[in-house]
Order: C-alpha cells, then sequence, then structure tokens
C-alpha cells in the first residue's frame, strides 16, 4: 500500500471510530427511554385493551369500543416509535463497524446521514417524555383568526391553517375542520381544526399567540413589502371525563347556514351552530356536522376546551375567575415572524430558534420550534 493511500485509510478509520463513539453516546439515552417510556408496561396494556375489544359484546357500545381502538392505536404508536429508533440504532452500529473492517469510504456520508437522524429522533423522543401535564395527551383544538389588515391578514390565516394541517399528517395524526369562514376576497377570517392522536396538544399548545408575516403581498400590483398577523389558539379537547359546568342561561346560541372552502354552501338548512358564553364573551363555532344538534354538542365541547385552557393559563381556581378581557391575544406581542422578503427566515421570538427554509416550514416542518419551546420549557421548570 502506497504512503498516500495509507494516510487516506488511516483518516477514513480515524472518521468511522468517531462516529462509532458518537453513536454510542446514545447508548444510554436508548436504554432510559425504554424505561421513561414504560414500554414494558405499554404493551401489557395493549395486550389487555386487545383482549377487551375480541369479546363478542365490545361493539354494543359503539362510544366506549371507539375510545378503547384509539387507545390501542396511540399506544401502540408510543411503543413503534421507540423500537424504530433502537433498530435504527442497532442498524447504524453494524454500518459503521462492517463499512470500516471493509474500508469502504463510500458508506461514510450514508453512516453519518443515519447518525444525525438517530440523534435527532431520541431527542424528539425524550422531550416527549416532558408531555406530563394534566391535558398534554388530549387532542387539540387550533383556532386561526385574521388580524386587521384585511385580505392581506386572511389569506395569511389560511396560510397557517395549511401549515398546521400539513404538520398533523406528517405525524399521523387525524386532522379535521370543525368551522370555516371564508375571507372577504381570499383566505379566511377564522377557521378551527381538531387534531386528533398522542401528545398533540402537548406538542401545539406552545403555537399559541401571534404569528407575523413579512412579504411582498401577491395582492398589491404595486410590489410592496407587507407586514400582516393572524393569531392561533390551543386547547385540549376536553370530554366528558373533565367536568365543567356550563349554565344554560349563560349560553347564547345562534344558527345560520353552513359553508365550505371557496364559499360554497355545505347544507341548505341552518345548521351550523354559534355559541357565545355571556359571561366571558368567549364564541364558539361549529358547522362541520350535518345536524343542528350535533354542531351544539361540537360546540359545547370546544366551548369547555377554552374555558378549561383559559383557567389553567390563568391560574385560576373556577372557571367563574374568568374575565372577559383576557379572551383575546393583544396583538404586537408575536411569538414567531415568517419573512419572506428582503430574506426567508423564520424566527421564534421565545426560544430564538430559527430556519431559513421557509418553504419546508410552510409545509409542516415545525418539530425544530415545537421541540426548543419544550426544551426551554423544560429548563424553566414549567409544563
Amino acid at each position: 500500500m502506497s504512503r498516500g493511500l495509507g494516510d487516506v485509510y488511516k483518516r477514513q478509520m480515524i472518521e468511522y471510530e468517531e462516529l462509532r463513539l458518537r453513536l454510542l453516546e446514545s447508548e444510554k439515552t436508548v436504554k432510559n427511554l425504554k424505561e421513561a417510556l414504560a414500554i414494558d408496561t405499554l404493551k401489557e396494556e395493549i395486550g389487555e385493551l386487545e383482549k377487551e375489544s375480541s369479546k363478542p359484546d365490545f361493539w354494543d357500545d359503539m362510544e366506549n369500543s371507539q375510545k378503547v381502538m384509539q387507545k390501542i392505536g396511540s399506544l401502540k404508536a408510543k411503543v413503534a416509535s421507540y423500537e424504530g429508533v433502537k433498530n435504527d440504532y442497532d442498524d447504524a452500529l453494524v454500518m459503521i463497524e462492517l463499512a470500516n473492517e471493509e474500508e469502504d469510504a463510500d458508506l461514510l456520508d450514508d453512516c453519518t446521514s443515519s447518525v444525525e437522524e438517530i440523534e435527532k429522533k431520541l431527542e424528539s423522543l425524550t422531550l416527549s417524555t416532558l408531555l406530563s401535564g394534566e391535558f398534554d395527551g388530549k387532542n387539540a383544538l387550533l383556532t386561526f383568526h385574521a388580524g386587521a389588515g384585511g385580505t392581506e391578514a386572511q389569506d395569511w390565516a389560511e396560510m397557517l391553517f395549511r401549515m398546521y394541517n400539513r404538520w398533523g399528517e406528517r405525524h399521523g395524526y387525524k386532522v379535521s375542520t370543525l368551522d370555516y369562514l371564508d375571507g372577504d376576497v381570499a383566505g379566511i377570517k377564522s377557521a378551527t381544526i381538531l387534531v386528533e392522536g398522542e401528545n398533540a396538544y402537548g406538542y401545539l399548545k406552545g403555537e399559541m399567540g401571534i404569528h407575523r408575516l413579512v412579504r411582498v403581498s401577491p395582492f398589491d400590483s404595486s410590489g410592496r413589502r407587507h407586514t400582516s398577523f393572524a393569531s392561533v389558539e390551543v386547547m385540549p379537547e376536553i370530554d366528558d371525563d373533565v367536568d365543567v359546568e356550563i349554565r344554560d342561561e349563560d349560553i347564547k346560541m345562534d344558527v345560520y347556514r353552513a359553508s365550505g372552502a371557496g364559499g360554497q354552501k355545505v347544507n341548505k338548512t341552518s345548521s351550523a351552530v354559534r355559541l357565545t358564553h355571556i359571561p366571558t364573551g368567549i364564541v364558539v363555532s361549529c358547522q362541520i356536522e350535518r345536524s343542528q344538534h350535533q354542531n351544539r354538542e361540537v360546540a359545547m365541547r370546544m366551548l369547555k376546551s377554552k374555558l378549561v385552557e383559559i383557567k389553567e393559563r390563568e391560574n385560576l381556581e373556577r372557571i367563574e375567575d374568568i374575565k372577559g378581557d383576557q379572551k383575546e391575544i393583544a396583538w404586537g406581542s408575536q411569538i414567531r415572524s415568517y419573512v419572506f422578503m428582503p430574506y426567508t427566515m423564520v424566527k421564534d421570538h421565545r426560544t430564538n430558534f430559527e430556519m431559513g427554509n421557509i418553504t419546508a416550514v410552510m409545509d409542516g416542518d415545525l418539530d425544530g420550534f415545537i421541540n426548543a419551546y419544550l426544551k426551554m420549557k423544560s429548563v424553566e421548570g414549567v409544563e
């Protein structure tokens, strides 16, 4: 072997060894995660639930059976996430050792990418163990409101609506639209989506706030730069297990004809429901169901969710302590800026995490921002 080739081989061996040691640093994390996520306990629980689901009378109680099947699905997803990264870790370690033995320089980039991907997955799984708040495991309700500025802000609200839909789809969550109010020319004035799945609220709760957009407006023939605002409200979906007392006399109900994206009428009858909680002024709407009665039920769950979220956020003793002037988030106190012009950058003003690939962000790549927020809260010791 020539001296030049020998030097190259030595460098390769050093790089492979450094990569192997880097991967081995994650071994303790992999082992700790198995305990932190209680994987063995989860498998036992899945077995018990599957035994229950095989009983002849299981489907007699449709509501309960659906909850059980949803629980089985979420537990299996959690186990699969851990086992997936554990298998990736084992495979990467074998690949690095074989590539080193075979002196295969072509695999160095692949091995490096594998290690980086494993580190990302382990970080996300570790952060998921921090989701121990009372409602973190619940489904999430997201409501979007366009700020002042007409068409500009309404278009921006719809862009956010699409962004969070894409994030949900990326993570295997079920995303459904509960309410959708078209903008005057484009976009939306407001909309509400339900994100269903394990820890949906825990991950998304940090997205609540004002989101600011800076871009050259497609609606301005002069090509001027515009700044637009839209708000995102995030609430845990509260089911019947949580007792929230709302008096009938505190509710004002309005009905109207439901409309979908693009302004088309969904129903010919006035099936859509708008509820106003008189003591606080909180308003919720639902038009996704076929009947007025069903839409009222969903709207009531949304109202309960909103009241509980505010109560928790404001550290209040009772629902009755919520004041009407606390229901709105102040404009100008944006949590994140999305700049399309003169450069591309998305920056979170709380964590200082930023990404230059704004196209990826708008297509639902939000994990960096979500993880940075969870890290910040864990350091602060705040749930």
